[in-house]
């Protein structure tokens, strides 16, 4: 009798923890729906902009719900402005930004960021050199007081200066024997064999090996100006405590960033590049010009793009490369705007014998694409997609923080949030049409291929990569 009291005890006690693990569940749901829902309907009133009183701008999205503030800031200017001979300056200052600063040490940062449960991380790109701060709200002054020395007073010392040179040394090392890795970068070097984009983020060896400790204190005080600055802030923070922050954190960056100009960016030929691997299955890297961010026609190329090659498993490329003939386990297309060009790009991978084949499909693809366009019916599943899923990017204040400072560098407007529906629904099959004619051209792709291509011609020689 004891035991079965026992028994029943312990199932009563399990099934009340799972309801309040359900009920709890709902209670976070309906908290994260409501400010999803609050978010993606925003009213100029709920995204705030916030000048401080030295004129430093952010915005910011403010929630008490939970006692978390993020930062997300950028700054305009990337890796492909590093010096020729430097490749890999921007990405090595990204990584020692948060090795030590002011007084502090490498050690003593890193242990006062893990002490206090800080998150700084620094990344460079082409295009942007960026920085996301998460702090809990009681440790939010030292947050930020860390983040001004990280930024105004890195110390670049000895020893994590070589200690992050090795590292990225051994990954470029490593994406030596990587066919994805590869494919990526001989693509980038054909396309744009006389432009900063041709090379890679991430550097090169004999870039990352010149980088000096001088070089990493040149691009503080020349890139990281407030006149290329740009800052977004959610979570459990008021407009009336961020203003002070900002001036306290930024207040001391240059005024102005040194002056740069970076060229228009064209792919400069199509054809076919073969790079000889001795591996079973090929990596294929395919594009053309695209279109950038702020061309009227963004909305159309990416509810074009969602039916050819973005939308997964509703893809016409994974329905006629994948599904109907099994050629490949994925195959994709996407856009990629930059600052100073876009493209139109995608990749497959395949056995070698299947690659032709493979690239045949795709070519008519593009071509059915550029002569018919879309359905009614691909149109408006593409604007369900790209409305319905949305509000998912939006799930915690690291990603809205994000959001806002990409709305803030693309010159979107503060209201944008309200009007993106608008703009995809207002987007109609004859511009579709129109913007396919416009975009795709099956002659002009450019084709990389890494492996024993069967059937396969290369039309052009691969250029000789840096590492």
């Amino acid at each position: 009798m004891s035991d079965r009291k026992h028994n029943s005890t312990l199932r009563w006690t399990i099934i009340m923890a799972v309801l309040l693990v359900l009920a709890l569940a709902f209670y976070l749901g309906l908290r994260q729906d409501r400010g999803l829902l609050s978010l993606s309907h925003a009213s100029g009133t709920q995204v705030e902009r916030v000048v401080s009183a030295g004129g430093i701008e952010a915005w910011l999205v403010a929630d008490p719900s939970l006692p978390v503030i993020s930062l997300s800031l950028l700054f305009r200017g990337g890796a492909a402005l590093d010096p020729a001979g430097k490749e890999g300056l921007a990405v090595m200052t990204a990584g020692l930004l948060d090795e030590g600063a002011g007084d502090l040490d490498s050690a003593a940062f890193q242990q006062r960021l893990a002490d206090l449960a800080i998150s700084l991380r620094f990344n460079a790109s082409l295009d942007t050199f960026e920085g996301t701060l998460k702090t809990l709200s009681e440790n939010r002054d030292e947050a930020f007081s860390l983040l001004r020395m990280a930024l105004n007073a890195p110390r670049f010392d000895d020893e994590p200066v070589a200690r992050i040179r090795n590292q990225i040394l051994a990954s470029l090392a490593m994406a030596q024997s990587d066919p994805e890795e590869i494919a990526g970068k001989v693509w980038s070097r054909a396309a744009f064999p006389d432009h900063p984009y041709g090379r890679p983020s991430d550097g090169t060896k004999a870039g990352v090996t010149a980088v000096t400790a001088d070089d990493l204190r040149g691009f503080v005080k020349d890139r990281l100006g407030r006149d290329r600055l740009i800052i977004g802030v959610a979570g459990d923070i008021t407009a009336d405590e961020l203003a002070p922050l900002l001036d306290s954190t930024f207040g001391s960056l240059p005024e102005h960033a040194a002056p740069f100009d970076l060229a228009q960016a064209k792919v400069a030929d199509g054809g076919v590049i073969v790079v000889e691997e001795d591996i079973p299955q090929s990596t294929v890297r395919f594009g053309e010009n695209g279109i950038k961010r702020d061309d009227p026609d963004y909305f159309a190329a990416r509810l074009l793009n969602y039916t050819l090659g973005g939308g997964g498993f509703s893809s016409r490329l994974t329905e006629e490369v994948r599904e109907k003939r099994g050629l490949a386990y994925s195959v994709y297309s996407y856009l990629q705007p930059m600052a100073q060009g876009g493209l139109v790009s995608g990749g497959v991978g395949t056995d070698n014998a299947r690659v032709a084949e493979s690239l045949d499909l795709i070519r008519g693809e593009w071509r059915r694409m550029a002569e018919d366009g879309v359905s009614e019916g691909e149109l408006q599943d593409a604007k369900t997609y790209l409305t319905g899923a949305f509000p998912l990017r939006l799930t915690s204040t690291g990603r809205i923080a994000g959001m806002l400072s990409t709305l803030q560098y693309l010159d979107l407007g503060i209201d944008y949030l309200d009007r993106r529906e608008e703009l995809i629904h207002s987007v109609t099959l004859d511009d579709t049409r129109r913007v396919a004619e416009r975009l795709f051209h099956a002659d002009d792709l450019l084709v990389v291929v890494v492996g024993k291509p069967e059937g396969i011609t290369a039309t052009r020689p691969a250029p000789q990569l840096d590492n």
